[in-house]
């Protein structure tokens, strides 16, 4: 049942630094990314993923086949620059969109703001990319590495640790009878809002339901893009339109100027059926909170609806166990900082272990992945708070606090030397 689609023509033999290993529960985008940072220093792992992974070569998805059907991710740009690190983003970019400026408005009302790249001489605030093509390239990559073993169709079903080691048991969907384990000096969960590791590690959670579905999806417009992303605040919740690449990809080439957007629409919880399944109702509204900014809303493709709910780990290590990923902290997708957010988890744990390998010290050292947590809860807890702030700041109907947050937009567009703060922060450049 292991994916093996890899073949020996393809592997870039490399010798790992280490004979310890790391497990990886959870093959998603983090746990792929994970397993790739930790190739790029030498360390050995092995990635169990419950899906099924699908059949791919170096050939396959040049082009697009869906134009309007896609869930997309905002990458900032320290992400971006950890994939330039392990030397992906070569890849990746074909079909990465960049993001120019950034627009900030509340619906009715007076406040906004504007963020160019010019103003805070950058070459871009980050990048958008379809989910569906950075995680071919991260699982292709993945599979053409000699350092990573990768088994999918993999159920978790125990976690055991001892002294010197960690051993996770599983078995393949639908073999219940064959159950099968793995020893390593660590394991790194990476296995979603619903963590199985975690729940195994009887590990709690912190909960909050913002009562909000987020609608996802992506629209086309009479009028180009030109790279400028969109976040717009209703009464019923924030909005955000995201520039998208061509069907061609090349989002990064001058000629081409993009008529397709990602959209990530808030909704009071039991108000998405409706926008789900009409298109006429769902482009009419988003005309409505948008008035022309991005111009005449012509098209919708396929759409998702995510109950949007705050999960936070009650802590992230539990003696050779790191929780990461979604399994730590499942975020609101208000000002797109969750993936972003793993990403920096992700680079941080993988130098530390690459730094403890040089030092001839065990990988899976509770102290060391003590240190590894507490290192994290600066940026952790920053990105966290900035979120709920936006969320409930610009949702409650007070008319004192519209007035104020009006006001501080104007005041963050006009004062010098706070665009510059925040937007270091929105790119993942200062936690």
């Amino acid at each position: 049942m292991q994916n093996t689609n890899a073949t020996s023509s393809t592997v870039k033999k490399k010798a790992a630094i280490t004979d310890q290993q790391v497990l990886i529960a959870g093959g998603g985008h983090v746990g792929l990314s994970f397993a790739l940072l930790l190739a790029h220093h030498g360390i050995k792992s092995t990635l169990l993923e419950k899906n099924s992974y699908p059949t791919i070569s170096p050939q396959d998805d040049r082009t697009r086949s869906h134009y309007l059907d896609s869930r997309n991710t905002a990458l900032s740009r320290r992400t971006v620059q950890i994939y330039q690190e392990i030397g992906l983003w070569d890849e990746l970019q074909s079909h990465a969109c960049r993001i120019d400026a950034v627009q900030i408005s509340e619906q009715g009302s007076f406040g906004r703001a504007q963020l160019k790249k010019e103003e805070e001489k950058i070459e871009s605030f980050g990048q958008v990319m379809e989910n569906a093509w950075l995680g071919r390239k991260l699982l292709l990559a993945a599979q053409q590495e000699s350092l990573i073993s990768i088994i999918d169709n993999a159920n978790v079903i125990a976690v055991e640790q001892q002294p010197d080691g960690v051993t996770l048991s599983f078995s393949y969907y639908g073999e219940e009878e064959h159950e099968q384990q793995l020893q390593a000096s660590l394991l790194v969960a990476c296995d979603g809002r619903d963590s199985t590791v975690r729940q195994l590690l009887d590990i709690g959670t912190t909960t909050y339901d913002y009562q909000q579905t987020a609608i996802v999806g992506v629209v086309e417009t009479d009028k180009p893009h030109d790279h400028v992303a969109i976040e717009r605040f209703s009464p019923a919740g924030p909005l955000a339109v995201l520039p998208l690449t061509d069907p061609e990809g090349d989002g990064n080439n001058k000629y081409q100027q993009g008529y397709r957007r990602s959209v990530v629409w808030v909704c009071p919880k039991g108000e998405e059926t409706r926008y789900l399944e009409d298109d006429a109702h769902f482009l009419a509204t988003l005309q409505g909170a948008f008035g022309d900014r991005a111009g005449t809303f012509v098209n919708a493709g396929r759409r998702g609806g995510y109950p949007l709910t705050r999960v936070l780990a009650d802590k992230q290590v539990a003696g050779r166990c790191v929780i990461m990923g979604n399994a730590a902290h499942t975020l609101h997708p208000v000002a797109g900082q969750g993936f972003n957010l793993c990403m920096r988890d992700a680079h941080v744990l993988a130098k530390m272990l690459s730094a403890q390998v040089l030092r001839g010290e065990d990988i899976g050292s509770p102290a060391l992945l003590t240190r590894y947590e507490k290192a994290r809860q600066t940026d952790q807890k920053r990105v966290i708070r900035f979120c709920d702030a936006v969320v409930h700041g610009f949702t409650h109907p007070n008319p004192a606090i519209k007035l104020a947050r009006n006001m501080a937009l104007v005041a963050f567009d006009k004062l010098p030397n706070i665009k510059p703060l925040v937007a270091n922060y929105a790119m993942g450049l200062k936690s």
